[in-house]
C-alpha cells in the first residue's frame, strides 16, 4: 500500500516536555496517503499531546514533525492548509443552524463565492447533514455534532485529518457510520490519524496502529506485524474421536503447552508460538495417530496486542 510514496505525516524524534514530565519522549513514526492510522494508549500516554503538536496547536520540546513535506515548526501556516484536527470535544457558537456552522469555517479558510458554497454541500452530503442544514446546533444529538464536527474538520479539503477520540459517546449505530465515514476518507485518498479506547473498532478500520505509554512509542504496524515481533500465547482448541484422556496427557508432556482442560468434549491448552507453530503442532498430532476432527485458535485481537505490549504505566 504504501510502496515508495512520500508520507504525509512524518514524525522525526518528537520530544514534548512539561517541567519534568516527559510527555511525549523521542517519537518517530510515519503515515501514508489512503492510510488509517490508530494511535492507541492509555489515558496520559501523550496522544493528545502529539497530536496537538501535529496540528500546531503545541510546539515540540525537541525534534520535528511534518504534515504534507511542511514542518509544523517553521511553516505552521502551510501545515494548517493541509490538515483538519478534530478534538475530542465539540465547540459550538450560539444561535448558529449547521449550515452556519460550517459556512463560518469556510470562510475562516478564505473559500469564497461558489467555491465556499460547493465546499459546505460536499461536507454536509459527506456526513449526511443534508436534511439538518437548518437545524440549530444546540438541538443536535452528541453522534450529529460528531458529524458536524467532522464536517468542519474537512471543510477545506484537508490531505490529513487528525481526530481525536471521535468516536466517544456515541451510539452503536452512530459509531458504525462514523467508521464507515473514516473508510470513505481513506478511499479519498486521505490520510487519516485516529485516537480511541475503543480498540475493537480500530482494529477493523485502521491499515496499521501505533501503541504509545509514557510518552513513548512502544510499537508500530499491523497488529499481525506486532503481534509477531512480541512473544504470546494462543489459545487453542480441539476435538478427537478417541479417548481424550491420551490425548490430554500426551499434551501435558509437551513443554510448548501448557493449561491443558477438558471441557463439553473439547480439549483446551494454551500454546506458545503463533499460526506456523500451530500448524506443526496439529501435524505432530496427526503423526502420533490422534484422529483429530476439530482444531481451532484464537486469533490474536488488537485487545490482545495492546494488553502485552503495554504495561499500564502513567505519569
Amino acid at each position: 500500500m504504501v510502496g515508495a510514496r512520500r508520507p504525509l505525516i512524518e514524525v522525526r524524534r518528537l520530544h514534548r516536555y512539561f517541567g519534568p514530565t516527559k510527555a511525549v519522549y523521542d517519537m518517530s513514526f510515519e503515515v501514508y496517503a489512503g492510510e488509517v492510522f490508530g494511535y492507541i494508549g492509555p489515558n496520559g500516554a501523550g496522544k493528545t499531546t502529539s497530536m496537538r503538536i501535529l496540528s500546531t496547536l503545541d510546539e515540540p520540546t525537541y525534534g520535528d514533525a511534518f504534515v504534507d513535506g511542511f514542518s509544523v515548526v517553521d511553516d505552521p501556516d502551510r501545515v494548517r492548509r493541509r490538515l483538519g484536527f478534530m478534538p475530542d470535544y465539540f465547540g459550538t457558537y450560539q444561535n448558529m443552524n449547521v449550515a452556519e456552522y460550517l459556512d463560518f469555517f469556510a470562510r475562516a479558510y478564505g473559500l469564497r463565492s461558489y467555491q465556499r458554497r460547493a465546499a459546505i454541500d460536499y461536507a454536509m452530503e459527506f456526513t449526511l447533514l443534508e436534511t439538518l442544514a437548518d437545524k440549530p446546533i444546540n438541538g443536535l444529538s452528541k453522534g450529529m455534532k460528531q458529524r458536524l464536527s467532522l464536517g468542519r474538520t474537512m471543510i477545506h479539503d484537508p490531505a490529513v485529518l487528525i481526530l481525536d477520540e471521535p468516536a466517544a459517546g456515541l451510539d452503536p449505530r452512530a459509531r458504525i457510520e462514523l467508521r464507515e465515514m473514516i473508510g470513505r476518507l481513506a478511499d479519498h485518498n486521505k490520510t487519516v490519524l485516529v485516537s480511541s479506547h475503543i480498540l475493537t473498532e480500530l482494529a477493523e478500520m485502521c491499515h496499521r496502529v501505533g501503541i504509545i505509554e509514557q510518552g513513548r512509542l512502544l510499537a508500530v504496524g499491523t497488529v499481525q506485524e506486532i503481534s509477531s515481533r512480541t512473544h504470546t500465547r494462543s489459545e487453542v482448541r480441539l476435538r478427537v474421536l478417541s479417548d481424550p484422556a491420551v490425548l490430554i496427557n500426551y499434551l501435558q508432556a509437551r513443554s510448548d503447552v501448557s493449561s491443558v482442560a477438558l471441557r463439553a468434549g473439547q480439549v483446551m491448552l494454551t500454546h506458545d508460538g503463533g499460526p506456523e507453530e500451530q500448524a506443526t503442532l496439529l501435524r505432530e498430532l496427526i503423526e502420533a495417530g490422534f484422529p483429530v476432527v476439530e482444531f481451532g485458535s484464537k486469533t490474536k485481537s488488537l485487545e490482545d496486542v495492546f494488553m502485552h505490549v503495554t504495561e499500564g504505566r502513567v505519569q
